[in-house]
């Protein structure tokens, strides 16, 4: 039996006012415990997506589920959903507007109607869980890029979401803070929460996800990351170019190099093969 996806889309069509249809009859679900890469050209609607699927679109036809209940566009509706599905958009500036960084976080909590000693508990654990307790006092205005990318995933852990859809989370970040970044979203996922996450990215797709979601201009297509990024058809089509990992992997096995999988996925991963081979020899 195929266990029921936390949130998905059925037989959805959108278009912006006076556009062209941007999805049309479109499937997608986003499964429990999953890392979710989603990849495609500009323009290929990845943010339509996202906000379809935390209700900040409403699909023209077809419907959206939460846990295959159907999501209603109500006030209530939309609150249920909130509570399973946040959104953090690409820059942080057009999500920050608090003082500081803990009134900011404190912000959904408090909309929730929580108990006041219920709102700080969820504020200290997503300020912890960011790695930015340090700053709960700290004005949003005298925040680095970096911390203010972390302040706006942090409003949104402390939803307790089931799903935390991230757009362009690693766009801006220099290496170090991208690395913390990964870091922390291993440890949301550890903690069960599911993570999806837009990126022209495809190193760090097939370095950081489980699945992949390829739009193309047919729809989307969907599978295991390994397997789906190594498609020159499909990476093709999506407007993506092959992993600089999967290449490795097929430029190293055509010199005869034993190579597991689709090949390495980070300079580590190429460092200890190149070992391994050397001290095989």
């Amino acid at each position: 039996m195929t266990e029921q996806p936390l949130v998905a889309l059925r037989g959805a069509s959108f278009a912006y006012e006076d556009g062209p249809l941007v999805f049309s009859g479109l499937d997608f679900a986003v499964p429990g415990g999953r890392a979710l890469a989603l990849l495609g050209r500009n323009g290929s609607g990845k943010t339509t997506l996202m906000r379809l699927l935390s209700g900040g679109l409403r699909p023209l036809q077809g419907e959206l589920t939460v846990e295959g209940r159907p999501v209603r566009h109500d006030r209530k509706g939309l609150t249920r959903l909130r509570t399973t599905v946040q959104l953090v958009v690409q820059d942080p500036d057009d999500q920050l507007f608090a003082a500081s960084v803990g009134q900011d976080v404190s912000f959904g909590p408090l909309n929730l109607g929580l108990p006041d000693e219920e709102v700080r508990a969820r504020v200290s654990e997503a300020l912890d869980a960011l790695d930015i307790s340090h700053l709960a006092d700290r004005p949003t205005h005298l925040l680095s890029y970096g911390q203010r990318k972390r302040t706006a995933i942090a409003g949104a852990v402390a939803m307790r979401p089931k799903v935390l859809i991230l757009d362009e989370p690693a766009a801006g970040l220099d290496p170090d803070g991208q690395e913390r970044l990964l870091a922390t979203l291993g440890r949301l996922r550890a903690g069960g929460t599911t993570v999806v996450m837009a990126t022209h990215d495809v190193d760090l797709a097939l370095r950081w996800a489980d699945d992949a979601a390829l739009l193309i201009p047919s729809g989307v297509r969907t599978g295991p990351a390994a397997e789906l990024l190594a498609r020159t058809d499909v990476l093709a089509e999506a407007g993506l170019r092959l992993p600089w990992g999967v290449a490795v992997g097929q430029l190293l096995r055509a010199h005869g190099w034993p190579v597991d999988g689709t090949g390495p996925r980070t300079p580590e991963e190429l460092a200890a093969l190149a070992a391994a081979h050397a001290g095989g020899r």
